[in-house]
């Protein structure tokens, strides 16, 4: 969110009020402590404390570690950071594997406090600005929520608590039922509606269209074949069997009209707003499509792009360069692409594309890449869907200008992933490698990087010196699109499917489709895959749909590059890519230097930790652990 510098030296005092919590991620220290009554006497000490509940979603997805490498979306570079405790099916409640800190267990219940004594105390303050206290009681709603969906997405079923603990209580509470959750979280949503309804508009903070959409995301959830117990107990004998099946799924009840209370609230946003260019009739150039698509990855963050593209995001996590001196820098959002660019521009490799990925976008006329078909296999990287290009660094893509001390080896500005014909015989590495002289620990071990949120503005230095503002999407209006079209898929209104995915489609560059039937649900999920790459969806688009066999069960596949020397031609020096003087060849390979995967069905949910279990006696543990 964005804050000016003197709501946020009020936010560093009032996260220490005795009631609340310090947020280290803030790097705050206290200069002295406000009472209860004090805040809830002041509009803005109580503006502040709802800051402070804001401060739990951290940087959104941007984290060095990405939910995008327990996907078949990326591969996590570095060993030992838990990973593979997941991606490799060993997690136990006594061995969780790594976790973000915007849905752990502990932490969420820790922000819902701070809601519930928000919710608790607004109602009764003494502060005459009536206007101000409905928002502030609107956004503390819609944060209790969206902790709430945080919980229900990766756990389930969990203990609803719409009330501050004090001293002495007794704290063991029982799950709700799946069910009873996405009620608890519709209800506050609806009630957040109200209450934002006609307020101001700030980016980065909760308003009535951002509490109308997470709503949608919740129902279609609920409404999905995960959470439906006949399709749970057809598709998985460790789901099927859960003796507290109501904690996970509704064991009965007509998934129809779940699926039309999902396509119904999408709709509803829909209407209320417009997004980004989703009004086209065909699809606009190959050129344009890359712009559209980069200028919405950008959110209006960067000099370069359309700044218009900030329209599309409905709730956002704003970055401004005061966040610079956080106590992890340089982790962090604003240092996405120090944690994910190339090695060969100093950076850190962390969640690289898997082949997987790149494989699933389609070519220009909308067919099906196919490394079977000569000419695909032959040349890859060409004529593929236009948001490729703006999502994935690939061999020989052009990028930023190298930093100074690699500039003389790269002039062209090249990624380069692969291995070159040196001409005297043997073969030089890449720049962007893990044989590199530069940083060759960072290099990529799928032979791609990501581009998507990194700012490709060249007048800002890729390297460990540079800070991005880029905004993190926690919902825009695209996922809503996707949203009624899959509904509308799921109750036979196949014709509304196919107007939005087109609008999706057009704006991007890519044909219309023309699909029905179990082809159209195909298109639909790789359309979700491709249109929301990198923003935490996939994980659970492959869970909530019981594909995750064959997505994240299917392994890491990564590229060989290699550049041989064309009959009678010279090698560049330095090296550059050049189709006129080398033939390229790809070849597809499996990976497991990190880790090996495979999929249990038990990963369908994450375990309640031993400790919370052992603090709790009430609490039933998740299927399969």
């Amino acid at each position: 969110m964005k804050l000016n510098r003197n709501i946020f030296l009020i936010l560093l005092a009032a996260v220490f009020l005795p009631l609340s919590c310090g947020d280290d991620f803030l790097n705050t220290q206290p200069l002295d402590k406000i009472s209860s009554e004090a805040t809830w006497a002041d509009g803005p000490l109580s503006e502040a404390f709802i800051f402070n509940v804001y401060s739990f979603l951290g940087y959104g997805g941007f984290e060095e570690q990405g939910l995008s490498a327990l996907t078949d979306e990326a591969m996590f570079t570095h060993a030992g950071r838990n990973i593979n405790t997941f991606t490799e099916g060993s997690e136990t409640p006594s061995n969780l594997a790594w976790m973000s800190s915007t849905y752990e267990w502990g932490r969420m219940y820790l922000a819902i406090r701070q809601a519930n004594i928000a919710i608790e105390r607004l109602p009764g303050s003494t502060f005459s600005d009536d206007v101000l206290r409905d928002r502030l009681l609107g956004e503390a709603h819609f944060l209790r929520a969206y902790y709430y969906h945080q919980l229900m997405r990766y756990y389930g079923g969990v203990p609803l608590i719409d009330q501050p603990y004090g001293l002495n209580e007794d704290y063991s509470v029982a799950r709700n039922t799946f069910e009873e959750t996405v009620n608890f979280i519709i209800a506050d949503l609806d009630k957040a509606a109200s209450l934002l309804d006609g307020k101001t508009e700030d980016r980065g903070r909760a308003t009535k269209l951002s509490s109308m959409a997470l709503k949608a995301r919740v129902l279609v959830y609920a409404a999905s074949d995960l959470h439906d117990g006949p399709t749970v107990k057809a598709n998985s004998n460790i789901l099927g069997g859960f003796s507290n099946l109501d904690l996970v799924a509704y064991p009965s009840g007509d998934q129809t009209a779940r699926w039309n209370a999902a396509k119904a609230a999408a709709k509803a946003v829909l209407d209320a707003t417009s997004g980004y260019k989703m009004d086209l009739a065909t699809p606009v150039s190959f050129e344009e499509g890359k712009s559209n698509y980069l200028s919405i990855a950008m959110g209006g963050g960067s000099a370069i792009g359309d700044a218009g593209a900030s329209s599309e995001l409905i709730f956002e996590r704003t970055h401004t360069a005061q966040f610079t001196q956080e106590s992890n820098w340089p982790l962090g959002g604003i240092h996405f692409g120090i944690n994910n660019g190339p090695n060969g521009y100093h950076n850190w490799a962390g969640n690289t594309p898997i082949q997987q990925l790149v494989d699933d976008y389609e070519m220009m006329d909308g067919s099906t890449f196919d490394w079977n078909n000569a000419d695909h296999a032959a040349d890859p990287y060409a004529d593929r869907d236009p948001r490729f290009y703006m999502t994935v660094m690939y061999d020989g893509a052009d990028w930023k200008p190298r930093p100074s001390d690699v500039a003389s080896l790269d002039p062209a500005n090249q990624i380069q992933s692969g291995i070159y014909d040196d001409g005297s015989g043997g073969f030089i590495n890449g720049i962007d490698t893990r044989e590199s002289a530069i940083e060759n620990w960072n290099g990529s071990r799928t032979h791609y990087y990501v581009r998507k949120f990194i700012d490709a503005d060249p007048g800002l230095a890729d390297n460990q010196s540079s800070a991005q503002v880029i905004p993190w999407p926690f919902i825009r209006y695209a996922e809503m699109a996707l949203i009624y079209a899959e509904a509308s898929i799921e109750t036979n209104d196949e014709a509304s499917a196919r107007e939005w995915i087109n609008k999706v489609r057009f704006r991007s560059g890519m044909p219309a489709i023309n699909d029905s039937g179990d082809a159209l649900m195909d298109r639909l999920r790789n359309e979700r895959r491709i249109e929301l790459a990198y923003e935490e969806h996939r994980y659970h688009d492959a869970r909530r749909w019981m594909i995750a066999p064959t997505t994240l069960g299917s392994g890491i596949k990564a590229i060989n590059v290699r550049a041989d020397l064309k009959p009678g031609a010279t090698p560049h020096v330095p090296y550059r890519h050049d189709k006129s003087v080398y033939d390229y060849t790809y070849t597809v390979v499996d990976n497991t230097e990190n880790e090996s995967r495979k999929w249990d069905d038990k990963m369908y949910y994450r375990p309640i930790s031993r400790d919370e279990i052992n603090r709790n006696e009430l609490l039933v543990q998740n299927p399969g652990y």
